[in-house]
C-alpha cells in the first residue's frame, strides 16, 4: 500500500491517471476517509487528462494516528474559546494544511492544484495561503472561513455532528442505520440511497474505524483561527462551491469565503445540502476544471 513520510507522519495516499498529468489532490473532511471522495469524480477529473492524488488525513483511515496525543477535552476546549483563550488541542488546521504540502513534497510533485471539501477546504485554503508555490489553483467546496459573525449550523445537523454513533464493534445495524439518518439530515433536495450509504458506511468501517481521531480534529478545527486575514493573500485561481441548502455549512460560509479570496469565482448548487449527490456531481467537476483553466488564462 502506499505510504509516504510527510511532515513527520506516515501518510497513506492513492494517485490515478497518468504521472504526466497535471496533478490534482483532493482533501477529505472531519473524520472522513479518502474512500469518501466518489470514483466516479475522480474518474472524470482523470479523464480530463489529470493525475488525481487522494489521501488520508491524519488520525483517520489508512493515516498515522496520534495516539499519544489521548482524546480531546472538548468542554475545555470549548471553555477555553469562550474565555478567548488558546485551546489545548493536539493540532490545527495549520499542521494539517502541513501535512498536505509535505505530501507534495514527499511526491516529488512541485505544485498542484488543491481541492477540499467541508473541513478538507479549511485545509485546502490554508495550503493556498501558506505554500502559494505550491499551489496552481484552489477549489474550496462546502466549507467557510472561521468567521465567527457566520450563521450557525441548523440544530439538527450540529445535533449529528456532536451525536456519537452507535459502536460497529457492538452494534454494527444501529451504526450504519445513524449513517443513513445522518446523510439525510445532511442532504437537501437529492435524497441519498440508503443502500449506498449503508455500503460504504461497512466498507469504511472495515477500512479503519477510529472515533478519537474524528474527536482530534473537530477540536482543532474549533482551536483554528479566522482565517479571513490569510484568505486575502492567496492569488492562486479559485473556484468556491457550496450546496444552496448546505445545514452544516451555510452558504453565508461559501460567499464568505469567495468575498475574501482576491477574484474568486463563486459557484451556488441549487438543492444540494452538506454533500456531493450523484445527480448533480458535474456541476463539482466543472467547477474544479474552471479554476484549472483560470490558471492557463493567468499564465
Amino acid at each position: 500500500m502506499p505510504h509516504v513520510k510527510a511532515n513527520g507522519l506516515d501518510i497513506y495516499y492513492e494517485a490515478h491517471g497518468p504521472e504526466v498529468g497535471e496533478p490534482i489532490l483532493l482533501i477529505m473532511g472531519l473524520g472522513a476517509q479518502m474512500t469518501r471522495w466518489s470514483p466516479e469524480l475522480i474518474g472524470k477529473l482523470v479523464a480530463a487528462g489529470h493525475r488525481v492524488i487522494a489521501y488520508d488525513n491524519r488520525d483517520v483511515g489508512l493515516t498515522e494516528k496520534l495516539d499519544a496525543a489521548g482524546p480531546p477535552d472538548m468542554a475545555a476546549v470549548v471553555a477555553a474559546l469562550r474565555a478567548g483563550k488558546k485551546p489545548d488541542v493536539a493540532y490545527t488546521l495549520e499542521e494539517m494544511a502541513a501535512d498536505a504540502a509535505g505530501l507534495l513534497d514527499a511526491l516529488g510533485i512541485k505544485a498542484a492544484h488543491i481541492v477540499g471539501a467541508s473541513m478538507g477546504g479549511m485545509i485546502a485554503q490554508l495550503v493556498a495561503a501558506n505554500y502559494p508555490d505550491k499551489t496552481l489553483s484552489l477549489t474550496s467546496i462546502m466549507s467557510s472561513t472561521g468567521n465567527p459573525g457566520l450563521p450557525p449550523a441548523k440544530p439538527e445537523a450540529m445535533a449529528r455532528l456532536n451525536t456519537p454513533a452507535p459502536d460497529p464493534n457492538k452494534d454494527l445495524e444501529g451504526f450504519l442505520d445513524s449513517a443513513v439518518e445522518g446523510a439525510k439530515v445532511m442532504s437537501s433536495k437529492y435524497a441519498p440511497d440508503a443502500k449506498q450509504v449503508r455500503a460504504q458506511s461497512l466498507s469504511d468501517f472495515k477500512r479503519c474505524y477510529y472515533p478519537v481521531g474524528f474527536q482530534r480534529q473537530y477540536a482543532g478545527v474549533l482551536a483554528s483561527p479566522d482565517r479571513r486575514p490569510k484568505l486575502r493573500t492567496i492569488t492562486a485561481p479559485t473556484v468556491v462551491i457550496h450546496g444552496e441548502d448546505d445545514p452544516l455549512v451555510p452558504l453565508a460560509g461559501g460567499r464568505d469565503t469567495a468575498e475574501n479570496i482576491p477574484g474568486a469565482e463563486l459557484i451556488i448548487v441549487s438543492g444540494v445540502g452538506h454533500e456531493l449527490p450523484p445527480p448533480v456531481l458535474d456541476v463539482f467537476v466543472e467547477g474544479i476544471l474552471s479554476a484549472i483553466a483560470r490558471t492557463r488564462v493567468a499564465a
